[in-house]
């Protein structure tokens, strides 16, 4: 992979299964790996935001673990244990990956573009209308998403200020990334602006990314092949896209069968995750 091309990593959500994202970050790192680009989507964000600081080795497992410690706690949602680990992280990332030498970051969203939907996605029908996404999402069925949603991509980079990524804005962009309104209670906002998951709209921005003029594309999946682009499952991950080849690296299994699922995770699923992680690492940069 140290062939001179212009590498972007595109990182997928997941929830606590994003610990394999970041055992492959890992892995890539300790190799002497470095992307151009770092993209992510959800729970990917913070490890991949480390990634392109080039600091991902030094985040241990306390950053998915202490999430699961959380929401053991009554009368909390994943909302507390994202905010929580946030609030740990953000301060050392505002200030590393702002600086000349990190590499490009972007995050994936879903915008709330219209009234009706901002008024439910960000006030009490919320958990209701999560729900039922998740039912249409199962039958593949798109058509309140199209209608409300629309994904969009923030970046360190961006020429547009409205898409820039700041030390301002980093915790609310990284938040709103990960918002699943079925299991997640406080609404999120970027700028002002009504967000949820980018699950709902783009899972894996590894084709976003390809529209980047990188030479090629790294992404790194939660799941096994075939990998879904959306939570509908409406379009697969390509091998190619805009003309910019597209490797996928994957987990060998459903991570849930070693006790690492969307919403909980043990300790000892945790550790398997990582590990499987960075030895698909070594397989990539052996290559």
């Amino acid at each position: 992979m140290t062939d001179g091309k212009r590498w972007a990593v595109a990182c997928m959500a997941g929830s606590f299964k994003g610990c394999f994202v970041h055992g492959v970050l890992h892995g890539l790192e300790a190799a002497g790996f470095r992307a151009d680009a770092y993209a992510s989507a959800s729970s990917s964000t913070l490890v991949a935001a480390f990634a392109a600081a080039g600091e991902v080795r030094h985040v241990d497992l306390g950053i998915w673990s202490e999430g699961e410690r959380i929401i053991q706690q009554p009368g909390t949602s994943m909302s507390d244990a994202v905010l929580a680990g946030i609030r740990t992280y953000a301060p050392r990332l505002r200030d590393l990956l702002f600086r000349p030498e990190a590499a490009r970051f972007s995050v994936a969203v879903s915008h709330v573009r219209t009234a009706e939907a901002a008024s439910i996605t960000q006030g009490d029908g919320a958990r209701r209308l999560g729900r039922r996404l998740m039912i249409d999402a199962a039958r593949h069925d798109t058509r309140w998403r199209d209608q409300h949603l629309q994904s969009r991509l923030f970046d360190t980079g961006s020429t547009d200020p409205a898409l820039r990524i700041t030390p301002e804005n980093f915790e609310e962009v990284a938040y709103a990334s990960t918002r699943m309104m079925h299991a997640w209670h406080i609404p999120a906002f970027i700028n002002g602006e009504p967000y949820v998951d980018a699950s709902y709209t783009c899972q894996c921005p590894a084709v976003m990314m390809a529209e980047r003029g990188f030479d090629a594309i790294l992404a790194i999946a939660t799941e096994p092949p075939p990998v879904a682009l959306d939570l509908f499952g409406t379009a697969l991950l390509p091998e190619e896209a805009h003309g910019v080849p597209i490797l996928a690296v994957c987990p060998p299994r459903d991570l849930k069968d070693i006790g690492v699922d969307f919403q909980h995770a043990t300790i000892e699923g945790l550790k398997q995750a990582f590990a499987e992680g960075v030895a698909a690492a070594t397989l990539v940069v052996s290559h």
